[in-house]
């Protein structure tokens, strides 16, 4: 904008003479003459800015001597009466596809003037220095040595020509897309025109076309309008073209409609024809197909040969267009498309794309509202963008950023597109454009502003985008600024998009910087937001950039002081935290001391290991970061112990639940405490079947010397699952190695089965006066419903002799064994139950002894009623009267204290 001004500025230095006197100078600076336009070209448009806010434009003059030339006063005064109708016309329409009028007609005795938007030249000056420049072999056509050689006359015609162009020629070359934008926005402003403004233009050409500079066509020159009274079909009369009248004062001849010429009518399907040959003269290398020089016997011979002209032209047309041409070059007029039907063909399909969808709407873009402008800044101008050619970029859509980034409602929206078009431009693009404008914004004002702290988020979001095109200096004096600013400021919204920005530009920073001010600045923004789950996860995203390019002393000073801030709830902070400290542990240069992993790394990871949010893969994470410092603190722990010459028993770890099934867990063998069984007595039937068979091993002896029976230590002891006994061997079955010739079956411990004989009502589980048996009681080892009845007499008689039970005693102990091994050995009879039990045991041996026994007593033989009245204590009585029972061989059982 400057470089513009200050050229503008070397240009005024002496203003046109013409216009040294216009009032139009009070508001403009008004430069050199840059191109023409108009019937006859009689505008002279002149590059311009206004002096109160320095825009851009144009001022359009024309010279009144032009007019003085004309031979009769009453055509003088009606062309400078159309010349003024013109612009009062487009003053008052303010149509986007009509010439934008700034500034109304200011007049002086020799000049009239009006401002409008900044114009790039004509359509007919572009078209002017193709016409004078000889067109390009085509490309990929075969190279022949004599298309190259040129004779002397035919290099000099060329010659000629190209220094011969007119003054006003501009060079300009249309890509394919502005042709249709282009053809597009004359076919809109025609339909206005004709349906909106009922208006016939009668003088569409090249001429009137004004292409902007910002490459968007726009009507002009409505001199020769004529009103429509009734339907636009309709014919309405007009003068021919006549060589009496000044050809300022008349519509261009060679884009006359020949109804026009031949009858003297025309409708709005005359502006059609004319527009059918601008079609031709685009892609006929600037010539209109009618070349009249000002003569209408000339028109007349040229249009017999018109369908001629236009066949051998249709190459070069675009296929879509083709039929289009022939229809509206027809010579009659009712085949004409009208500017209703002729977007509608397949070479304005495209306008459906959205290149074409987004020029359109920036020329109606300043009558839309803040939420119309933001929805398209935002939406259908980005998908757009990466369709639009760079030329067009520049020209169509960099001014319209420019003009709405001074909007604070919209700038948001305007940086979006802002920041695509910085990351397709070059360095010199990017300095000469893209940081002008930037600086011209000042973020750090708009961060205090309520309306624009939205732009300067979505600023800082994509500030990498910016850095990467600025040169260092730029960076340390404008973009690092803003970033401690933004580190700084109140708004959340501001703190959490510096943290995004840091985090996209974390590569571009320097070492010193990123260690001194970033680090810093970020722990402390931490503190303010220990709660913030997106502050947190930012923060987390930096350090997971940087962590490589970190010391020691950052790490120990800087990182872990922050993870531990955090508060961890969240399983994705979890895991990323763990993550983390891996990559410390790993990476050798950090050095963590196993100080810090015991007192600070993992009191803040274990109550963590309870959290119910997290899932198996991050509980996984989580236990192994664990186990690893944990590691870490025993191997160095016991390297120092044994530095120490102290010596420490290696922890086992224990394995997960998870990481274990119990299908590979092997039970240990079931013991039966304080029993051995030596050898059982064997009934006359086996006796008979060992003599048959192979002699079996000599059988077992006790310690006592007895070969046959079995010992059981500390019955009392067994019942409740305690062992004291020093030998191993006594804790386990052997009967499988003492007789390998025994059934399976044999060697089955059945279910006890005792019943106490109702001896007197002192008998535990007695039942005073009885005489039909004992009451029947169950056994611990059976259910709860299952009762079971006894049929052997542990018990005393009453009187009489005590009857042997030698032969019962192995089938009694056999089912005991049986329903002890279904239970545990820690499975004890507790309460009265195992207490009742044991009394009667202890009682039905006791009995046994006084009447003439094989026991040998040790104690003075007490009266049978003494011993009669134990209570329930049972074994304790015997224990506390030391009384023992060594051998009873009527039963094979030895009792042991």
């Amino acid at each position: 904008m400057a470089a513009i001004i200050s050229k503008l500025k070397s240009s005024t230095s002496s203003n046109p003479p013409s216009l040294e006197s216009n009032p139009i100078l009070q508001y403009f600076e008004v430069g050199q003459e840059s191109s023409c336009a108009g019937p006859g070209l009689v505008w002279r448009v002149h590059d311009a800015y206004r002096k109160s806010d320095g825009k851009e434009c144009s001022v359009f003059v024309f010279d009144k001597r032009i007019a003085d030339k004309l031979y009769k006063p009453k055509r003088k005064d009606s062309i400078l009466d159309r010349i003024k109708a013109c612009v009062i016309t487009l003053d008052n329409m303010r149509h986007p596809r009509m010439l934008q009028i700034i500034h109304s007609l200011e007049e002086n005795n020799h000049t009239l003037a009006f401002a409008s938007e900044w114009v790039f030249a004509s359509l007919h000056n572009i078209l002017a220095w193709h016409e004078a420049t000889p067109p390009p072999p085509t490309t990929g056509s075969p190279v022949i040595p004599h298309q190259i050689i040129l004779s002397p006359p035919t290099a000099q015609v060329i010659q000629t020509s190209a220094q011969q162009r007119p003054p006003y020629a501009r060079e300009y070359h249309f890509l394919d897309i502005e042709l249709r934008f282009g053809l597009l926005q004359i076919i809109e402003a025609l339909n206005y025109l004709h349906y909106t403004a009922r208006q016939i233009h009668r003088n569409i050409c090249p001429q009137i076309i004004i292409v902007t500079k910002r490459g968007t066509w726009k009507l002009f020159g409505l001199e020769f309008v004529e009103n429509i009274n009734h339907d636009p079909l309709d014919m309405i009369s007009v003068p021919p073209w006549s060589i009496k009248v000044a050809k300022i004062c008349q519509p261009n001849l060679d884009y006359l409609a020949p109804e026009v010429q031949l009858s003297g009518h025309c409708n709005i399907l005359s502006d059609m024809f004319s527009l059918g040959l601008i079609i031709c003269a685009l892609f006929n290398n600037g010539k209109s197909l009618l070349q009249t020089n000002n003569n209408p016997m000339l028109y007349l011979r040229q249009i017999e040969f018109l369908d001629q002209q236009v066949n051998e032209v249709l190459p070069d047309v675009p296929s879509g267009l083709q039929e289009a041409v022939q229809r509206l070059l027809s010579r009659d007029p009712h085949p004409r498309p009208t500017t209703q039907l002729l977007p509608l063909i397949n070479f304005f399909k495209c306008q459906s794309e959205p290149a074409i969808q987004a020029m359109q709407f920036l020329d109606v873009i300043t009558i839309k509202d803040f939420v119309q402008k933001g929805n398209y800044y935002r939406g259908p101008l980005l998908e757009a963008l990466p369709f639009i050619p760079k030329k067009l970029r520049w020209q169509l859509i960099w001014p319209a950023i420019l003009m709405e980034i001074k909007t604070p409602e919209v700038l948001a929206s305007v940086l979006i597109p802002m920041m695509w078009i910085t990351n397709e431009a070059t360095p010199e693009e990017f300095e000469e454009f893209i940081m002008p404008a930037l600086k011209s914004l000042e973020f750090q004002n708009l961060m205090n502003q309520t309306k624009t702290v939205p732009a300067v988020v979505t600023f800082m979001e994509n500030l990498h985008i910016v850095m990467r095109k600025c040169s260092i200096e730029d960076i340390n004096r404008e973009i690092l600024p803003l970033i401690y600013y933004a580190m700084d400021n109140s708004s959340s919204l501001v703190q959490t998009s510096s943290l995004i920005a840091i985090q996209n530009t974390a590569d571009l920073l320097s070492d010193k910087v990123l260690h001194y001010v970033i680090l810093g600045k970020v722990k402390t923004l931490l503190e303010r937001n220990q709660s913030d789950v997106k502050v947190i996860s930012l923060i987390l995203g930096i350090y997971e950039k940087v962590l490589t390019r970190l010391e020691r002393n950052h790490i120990l000073e800087a990182v872990i002081p922050t993870l531990l801030a955090m508060r961890l709830s969240d399983p994705d902070i979890i895991t990323r935290v763990v993550k983390l400290y891996k990559s410390m542990l790993v990476e050798k240069k950090f050095g963590l001391t196993t100080n810090v992993m015991a007192t600070k790394m993992i009191p803040s990871l274990a109550p963590q290991t309870v959290n119910p949010t997290l899932s198996i893969e991050q509980f996984s994470s989580l236990m192994e970061i664990l186990y690893d410092m944990l590691e870490n603190i025993n191997k160095y722990q016991r390297g120092k112990l044994k530095s120490e010459n102290v010596v420490a028993p290696s922890p086992e770890r224990r394995a997960l639940r998870h990481q274990t099934s119990t299908d590979n867990v092997n039970a240990p063998p079931f013991n039966i405490p304080n029993l051995r069984v030596e050898q059982r007595k064997t009934s006359s039937a086996e006796d008979m079947a060992r003599k048959n068979s192979v002699t079996a091993p000599p059988p077992t002896t006790s310690a006592t010397g007895s070969a046959t029976g079995f010992k059981s230590t500390g019955i009392g002891q067994w019942f409740f699952g305690s062992s004291n006994s020093t030998n191993n061997d006594s804790n386990f079955l052997r009967v499988a190695s003492v007789f390998p010739n025994r059934r399976l079956s044999d060697n089955t411990l059945m279910t006890p089965k005792i019943k106490i004989a109702p001896s007197c009502a002192s008998s535990p589980g007695g039942t005073p006066g009885s005489t039909t048996g004992l009451p029947t009681r169950r056994h611990s080892s059976i259910g709860p419903q299952e009762r079971r009845g006894s049929a052997v007499n542990l018990s005393p008689p009453t009187g009489g002799s005590m009857p042997n039970t030698s032969s019962s005693v192995p089938f009694l102990l056999t089912s005991s064994m049986q329903s002890i091994r279904s239970r545990r050995p820690s499975a004890c009879l507790s309460g009265s139950q195992g207490s009742s039990i044991l009394q009667q045991i202890s009682s039905g041996m006791v009995r046994h002894l006084p009447a003439g026994s094989h026991c040998n007593v040790p104690h003075a033989q007490q009266p049978w009623g003494t011993l009669q009245g134990a209570t329930s204590a049972g074994y304790s009585a015997l224990r506390h009267t030391a009384m023992a029972v060594r051998k009873c061989p009527s039963l094979n059982i030895t009792l042991t204290r």
